[in-house]
């Protein structure tokens, strides 16, 4: 079934974004639901990914080299991807007890946009997802993406920082979340959306549905909007060590 449904979305589709651990959804316990590096599921986004012509991306529960990782996978219908490992674990309910967080950055270049891939808890760590601009290389990233698993009872802020992410950085920004109800009993109410670099929804999904969204982001309109209002030339200047 859930094939089916990403085989259903139209044509000249670019990128098609699965939730948080889209496969299995998210679990404090990776032990029976980690996959080897690049393993089935792996697999299976290659095919697809292919077969639709689009790139397929989300995270998934990943073992190498004996640790466990909340992996995004970014997989194009060339074969070639990208991965990013979670870099903050929600200590608050011991992911990091099982999880191993990762140290890098990952910014994604593909037909002419550039793009950081984070996960979940990431939202809430502006530092971690600053954009930079300068003249000679203008800015890192074009569009921030966030997956997620994020519980309904903080839906606030995650519509709210999702909003200030796309301001403070002049950026598109994407938050794909789940919706329903896991075995523990958690609610998820989905609220998924699509920002623009001015804040303003595009998309916003309703809440407590599953449902398949499709939108357009126009280039012009974000470097039009860029060029008019230059905040990125005053922005910090700083690194992460």
């Amino acid at each position: 079934m859930f094939s089916e449904k990403i085989l259903s979305i139209k044509e000249n589709t670019d990128i098609i974004l699965l939730p948080e651990m889209f496969s299995t959804g998210f679990s404090m316990n990776p032990y029976p639901i980690a996959e080897d590096a690049k393993g089935e599921t792996f697999q299976w986004m290659l095919k697809t990914s292919a077969e639709k012509n689009a790139v397929i991306a989300g995270s998934v529960a990943t073992k190498e080299n004996g640790r466990f990782y909340n992996r995004f996978y970014w997989v194009q219908p060339d074969g070639n991807f990208y991965q990013y490992d979670k870099k903050h674990l929600f200590t608050f309910a011991g992911e990091h007890n099982n999880y191993t967080a990762g140290k890098n950055k990952v910014i994604i270049s593909y037909k002419g946009w550039k793009f950081l891939p984070l996960i979940c808890y990431d939202l809430r760590f502006p530092v971690w997802s600053k954009n930079n601009y300068s003249e000679s290389d203008g800015f890192d990233y074009d569009c921030l993406i966030y997956v997620a698993n994020w519980p309904k009872p903080r839906n606030h802020p995650w519509k709210s920082l999702l909003i200030a992410r796309a301001i403070e950085n002049q950026s598109y920004v994407a938050g794909i979340n789940r919706v329903g109800n896991d075995a523990n009993n958690n609610d998820y109410s989905g609220d998924s959306a699509i920002i623009n670099s001015r804040g303003e929804y595009i998309t916003q999904l309703l809440p407590d549905k599953e449902l398949i969204e499709t939108a357009t982001l126009s280039y012009s309109s974000l470097y039009d909007f860029r060029q008019s209002f230059r905040v990125g030339n005053d922005w910090d200047r700083f690194e992460i060590k």
